[in-house]
């Protein structure tokens, strides 16, 4: 029996990765899709496990060979999935995870309609803004483009086949886990 394609986007600080993470950690059968970029590794990322590091010219290859489920530029680099090893894990019986962003779920919606979306929503604004903010990494103008841009984002939720909202991270867990082997979410 194939795997499935499970592709989680919300909107930055809403705590995706530390819910993947956990996900991951309670069931280790699942793989996360590692992106490739183009852009510099930094200090301490490892080649193939924090990101796939391409050059320009190998990244442009995978494009036009349609090596990639989904791309986009960002901030003067490229970044995308993958198709390949992907592919190869859903066929073997994997149930593939995915971090990508809206427009990347787009993308992916187009060329793999069996693919399952789970939006990933703040319990509101006040909080989303709150978790940037303790961040401590950017400035005030970097939060605030991060705050418009999760206006869309959260514009966009009825799109996904799940929305869970990151209120308390054990009850995501939960909730993510059980939609994704079949139970309600």
């Amino acid at each position: 029996m194939a795997g499935s394609l499970i592709v989680v986007a919300g909107p930055s600080g809403v705590g995706k990765g530390t819910l993947i993470r956990r996900v991951l950690e309670a069931d280790p059968n699942l793989w996360l899709s590692v992106s490739a970029t183009t852009r510099q590794p930094r200090p301490g990322e490892v080649d193939g496990q924090d990101y796939v590091f391409l050059s320009d010219a190998d990244f442009k290859k995978l494009v036009e060979s349609n090596g990639l489920l989904e791309w986009a530029e960002f901030a003067g680099n490229y970044y995308g999935t993958p198709a390949l090893p992907v592919l190869n894990r859903i066929s073997r019986g994997t149930d593939v995870l995915l971090e990508i962003d809206l427009q990347g779920v787009r993308q992916v919606r187009e060329s793999m309609a069996s693919a399952r979306t789970v939006f990933v929503a703040p319990p509101s604004i006040d909080a989303l803004t709150a978790r940037l903010e303790a961040r401590g990494t950017e400035d005030r103008a970097a939060i605030a483009r991060r705050l418009a841009a999760a206006q869309s984002e959260l514009e966009a939720a009825g799109e996904f086949d799940c929305v869970i909202v990151n209120d308390d991270i054990e009850v995501a867990v939960g909730q993510l886990l059980a939609w994704i082997h079949g139970d309600s979410a």
